[in-house]
């Protein structure tokens, strides 16, 4: 698409993608707006955007069990610890002393630590558990469905038979199907496994739910990487495996990440079938249900502040593979 040149034209085009990224972003900002307001002031009549005593007391209430002030040196010292691990992290991607795959996976690993441990020195509310409950849930599906994801993504991108064509229509009628359709199923297997109300099932489920939306993008990757670099590698004594794991999977780097980040979207917000299938390990999209649900009035402003508190790992997850997002989705591999 070339540069528009009339001016007049390119304003017009500029004050409709402002348009849009206000009309996008005001529904966030309204309900960080509520989540500062004291319930009288949050369900007054007529809402105040300016001219309210802003509060983090319903932050407070959400994660904590303990006062705000006692709270407030230890999560000074998580900062600290946080920022030291991405001022380690950038050093690491400046000099190289691990690879990128490696120190990534060493960065969630310790953050996962320091999430598991945080009850166990300040006292963290139900919440906070619901919080490492889709944690766990997303990182395990993430990591099941881009590793089958990659395989069979591959596989497909290979082969060109009858067979490939017929397995990528299964698969994409698999995902157009409501999830409603799949709910009474799961549910009966799950209580007749025994597996009702566990991390393992939900996991299984959204792996199988999103596993056809993965296979099909990442295949899309594959596609464009010409079959002669693992040909060369293959000739130079590579089997087909190594040539994909260490040829392959290098190139379309950024349209795994790419897959990886809508993959988690897709397993973070899940609601239905964290629903239907959890009975006490909520996930955070069914714990906000929660505090919406009820005649009090005060719960509105609660419910706003979970809303803010769910979204900012997302916004810093987005944020920190931005770099990625944007290759993959332009491009997704290279062509020959």
């Amino acid at each position: 698409m070339g540069k528009i040149e009339n001016p007049i034209l390119r304003a017009l085009v500029h004050l409709a993608l402002i348009g849009c990224c206000i009309f996008c972003i005001t529904p966030l900002l309204w309900a960080f707006l509520n989540s500062i307001k004291f319930p009288v002031e949050a369900n007054e009549i007529v809402p105040s955007i300016v001219g309210f005593t802003p509060t983090m007391s319903n932050y407070e209430k959400l994660w904590l069990y303990m006062k705000g002030s006692d709270f407030v040196p230890i999560a000074i010292s998580y900062l600290i610890v946080m920022a030291i691990i991405v001022i380690l992290y950038r050093v690491n991607r400046k000099k190289e002393y691990l690879t990128s795959a490696k120190s990534g996976l060493i960065v969630i690993t310790i953050l996962v630590i320091l999430l598991l441990i945080l009850p166990q020195i300040a006292h963290m509310s139900k919440f906070y558990k619901y919080l490492i409950n889709s944690v766990i849930i997303t990182i395990a599906t993430l990591a099941i469905s881009i590793s089958i994801g990659c395989l069979g993504g591959y596989a497909l991108a290979r082969y060109s038979g009858i067979l490939s064509m017929v397995i990528l229509i299964s698969a994409l009628a698999f995902r157009s199907l409501p999830r409603m359709a799949f709910g009474l199923p799961f549910y009966f297997f799950a209580q007749k496994s025994g597996l009702y109300d566990t991390h393992i099932f939900i996991t299984i489920v959204l792996v199988a739910l999103n596993q056809p939306f993965t296979i099909w993008m990442l295949r899309s990757f594959f596609k464009e990487l010409p079959l002669e670099l693992e040909q060369a590698a293959m000739i130079d004594g590579a089997s087909r495996l190594q040539s994909f794991l260490k040829i392959i999977i290098p190139i379309a780097w950024p349209g795994i990440i790419t897959t990886s980040l809508f993959t988690l979207l897709l397993a973070y917000n899940e609601f239905l079938m964290a629903k239907l299938l959890m009975q006490s390990n909520w996930t955070l999209p069914v714990a906000i249900v929660s505090y919406t649900s009820g005649e009090d009035a005060a719960y509105r402003t609660i419910a706003a502040a979970a809303s803010v508190s769910i979204t900012l790992p997302l916004i810093i997850v987005i944020t920190f593979f931005q770099k990625h997002l944007v290759r993959g989705m332009a491009s997704g591999a290279v062509k020959g």
